[in-house]
């Protein structure tokens, strides 16, 4: 009778691991979250029930969330996110022209920065955009004559942003990228054949009618990594200015805001509703992504 059970039952078992850990880590912080949003909270005493005035706070009163923080972040997604999307996509095709060894090598060459960028970007961003002579950008640009005094990259609101995109586009290449390696690696050679014989004439037309319809998983867990990667960037900026907020609130992303009021003010209700925030931003980027890449049958 237990044996029946248990193989009438058996995807659930399967799939309870799964339940639990979703549940846990996903689930439960999440409804936590959007139950503080309601709340003005410490950290310290009970949660104290203000309805809905966090959200009315945001939106209204909140001059440095809609005048900076807002933009930054929807100015920071629209570049990096399709940008790093279109660049992972652009170097994963070349690579998989090339033989085995120089391919892998030139992998994980390219998906390594994702993996240290907090590290190097202390180690080598700082170094490159110094504000002194000694900076090597800045170097260049007073050898060149472009200027003849030092740019204050990481001190100047004009400067922060831009500089914050390259970081991010440098170290995007994560596992978006290796997916859609492994899809184009992973083609049918035999549809490419008969794609040439019904018409296909260069690789652009290749990469338009077969490649990209036969990889739209691939195509999709990139767009949703690169969703995901783009909106947790928000580190970027502190680490190269070495302040929250950043100078000016040039870089400062909703993250930011989010550790500002929740870290550094202990407003753990207000910081929750941003957070709730944030979670809409994504889901409606996550959906128009999902519009574009999900199989249509």
């Amino acid at each position: 009778m237990i044996k029946k059970i248990a193989n009438k039952n058996m995807h659930w078992i399967l799939l309870l691991p799964y339940i639990l850990l979703f549940t846990t880590f996903i689930v439960i912080p999440v409804a936590m979250a959007v139950g503080l949003s309601f709340t003005q909270f410490d950290g310290i005493m009970m949660p104290v029930w203000n309805g809905a005035r966090n959200y009315i706070n945001l939106l209204a009163q909140d001059d440095i969330f809609m005048r900076h923080v807002l933009p930054n972040t929807l100015q920071f997604a629209l570049v990096v996110g399709p940008g790093g999307y279109i660049l992972a996509f652009m170097l994963a095709w070349l690579i998989s022209q090339l033989s085995n060894i120089p391919r892998t090598i030139l992998a994980i060459v390219i998906y390594s920065p994702s993996l240290t960028a907090g590290t190097t970007m202390t180690v080598v961003w700082q170094v490159l955009f110094s504000g002194d002579r000694a900076g090597y950008i800045n170097n260049l640009l007073i050898s060149l004559g472009v200027t003849t005094n030092p740019i204050q990259f990481l001190l100047s609101s004009a400067w922060i942003m831009p500089v914050m995109m390259i970081v991010a586009l440098w170290s995007s290449m994560g596992v978006g990228f290796l997916a859609m390696l492994a899809g184009i690696l992973n083609t049918d050679q035999e549809v490419y054949e008969a794609a040439y014989i019904d018409g296909v004439r260069n690789r652009a037309q290749e990469i338009y009618y077969v490649t990209i319809p036969m990889m739209k998983p691939q195509m999709l867990f990139g767009a949703v990594m690169a969703i995901v990667n783009t909106f947790a960037a928000a580190g970027i900026g502190v680490q190269l200015t070495g302040a929250n907020p950043t100078p000016g609130y040039a870089g400062q992303l909703i993250v930011n805001h989010i550790e500002d009021f929740g870290i550094n003010r202990y407003e753990m209700g207000y910081a929750a509703a941003i957070s709730v925030v944030l979670l809409l931003i994504i889901w409606g980027f996550y959906s128009l992504t999902n519009k574009l890449f999900r199989e249509k049958d």
